[in-house]
């Protein structure tokens, strides 16, 4: 009996013991992963001196050009068409986005940063073109002068959008550092919490209750090895025998319902723990794609209208080369919205509210259908589990609502108050019988998602209710506990 208490207890320590590690190990990657793209945010620092560096350049070409035309004599031995050669290479570098020094340095721009360096473009090619003209020994005094005017009366607006442009590299490098450092907090907290909690809650209690469990199984066992014994023994401990052998009987009701409620429990830690591994791999699949097929994409598509000026020996080649940039600008398009899909980041910024205003939005562009929005303004935010609970389900119910019942309008009304949360997606599609159990009702209702619905909600603690007749629509209903963030 105790070997076998031991056998089982060993066998469930192995057991969490792994889950554990797998645990840890996945953690502190997580952890090194965010380690190594904060140096790589390091480098943004050589792009900052670069820029800032393109400030000095074009004041000291600006001093040399007027000592050279003036015919003024200096001590600065630095030669004039290097300097130039510099300065134009850094700039175009840097609004390309690629900087070739000891090695080659990715140049991250915002919009914003690519507007400021098309604003200061013109300006650039002004002081240049007249900085080539000083240098030319062919050109005239007249000319030089002309050109030295040109620079003078250019060089203040140059440095002033430089200036802005440092500043704006230098505040982005800043934001991207703070917002990946508060992500390492966050993770390092959640992950250390999560192994305190399965250590102290889940791995100690299940262990010794299963140790309980097997050790009464035995001894009800035990008992009623004996109690046939003393039956075959004598008919007159037969009513003591009943009376054991009921006893027995229900201690064996209650362990089974034990172990049916670890199972129970079990499987709803399970399916948390499978649908926040869901989550988390859709974040990071929708981060690869916004950074890495996004960026790559945009890249192209600045590219491919680079082209535009370049004239075509034939018009149906413009014609196809246009219909190649539209091609571009819809991948473009929907490569953005299966990253939003994902993991919408307006959930995350501004709540489950907004979030589900813009997937209404989204779905009536997108399908032609009537969808209608409908919530409170609530400046509460819900945890952010809760959040993207709901908002699976509301995407789940939508998604059936239109592929699977043929609805032309679709409502979603979501409460959030201090005493009540209660999410509601109704349309008014063709419905189906809660009451069949034919199979293929059931492979309608496995493909709808309802059960993983439930799911969602169950883990959410809350409640799930779904009203449907034929023809007459559908309604899901979500209401949860009280709960704010």
């Amino acid at each position: 009996m105790n070997q076998l208490d031991q056998q089982v207890a060993q066998r469930l320590t192995r057991f969490y013991m792994l889950a554990l590690t797998v645990i840890a190990v996945l953690s502190i990657t997580g952890l090194l992963f965010i380690r190594r793209t904060l140096s790589d945010h390091n480098n943004d620092g050589r792009v900052v001196n670069v820029a800032g560096r393109q400030r000095m350049l074009s004041q000291r070409l600006t001093k040399l050009a007027l000592l050279r035309t003036e015919g003024i004599l200096t001590v600065d031995t630095a030669s004039f068409p290097a300097l130039l050669n510099t300065w134009s290479q850094s700039h175009t570098q840097l609004r390309n986005g690629t900087l070739r020094m000891e090695k080659e340095y990715v140049v991250r721009k915002s919009r914003q940063i690519d507007r400021m360096f098309t604003q200061i473009e013109p300006v650039f090619q002004s002081i240049y073109g007249s900085l080539v003209q000083i240098n030319n020994p062919s050109a005239t005094e007249d000319q030089k002068k002309t050109a030295l005017h040109t620079i003078l009366r250019a060089e203040p607006s140059f440095l002033e959008q430089m200036n802005a442009i440092v500043f704006q590299f230098d505040k982005e490098s800043f934001e991207r550092v703070k917002s990946l450092e508060q992500v390492e907090w966050v993770l390092s907290a959640s992950t250390l919490l999560t192994l305190l909690i399965e250590a102290f809650l889940i791995f100690r209690p299940v262990v010794t209750h299963t140790k309980d469990v097997i050790r009464k199984l035995t001894e009800s066992d035990e008992a009623l090895r004996i109690v046939n014994e003393d039956l075959a023994v004598a008919n007159a401990d037969l009513e003591v025998t009943n009376r054991r052998l009921v006893d027995t009987q229900r201690e064996l009701v209650r362990a089974t319902e034990e172990k049916y409620r670890l199972q129970l429990e079990e499987e709803n830690i399970r399916s948390a723990g499978l649908l926040e591994g869901q989550e988390e791999e859709r974040r990071r699949f929708a981060r690869e794609i916004h950074d890495g097929i996004g960026q790559m994409l945009t890249g192209l598509k600045l590219q491919a209208e680079k082209l535009k000026v370049i004239p075509f020996p034939e018009p149906k080649h413009r014609q196809r080369f246009e219909e190649l940039c539209e091609q571009i600008y819809d991948v473009i398009q929907s490569t953005r919205q299966t990253s939003h899909n994902l993991m919408p980041s307006v959930l995350g910024d501004f709540g489950l509210g907004a979030a589900l205003q813009f997937l209404a939005e989204q779905t009536a562009r997108s399908s032609g259908i009537q969808v209608i929005f409908e919530g409170t303004d609530n400046e509460n935010r819900l945890s952010p589990a809760v959040e993207i609970g709901l908002y699976r389900i509301a995407q789940e119910a939508l998604n059936n609502a239109i592929k699977h019942a043929e609805a032309q309008r679709i409502r979603i009304n979501w409460q959030h108050s201090d005493t009540k949360t209660v999410l509601l997606i109704e349309d008014d599609g063709k419905g189906f019988s809660l009451k069949s159990t034919s199979k293929e009702n059931r492979k309608i209702q496995a493909t709808n998602g309802l059960e993983n619905m439930r799911t969602r909600a169950r883990m959410l603690k809350g409640e799930l209710t779904i009203a449907s007749k034929v023809k007459k629509g559908t309604k899901v209903t979500v209401q949860l506990p009280d709960t704010t963030s």
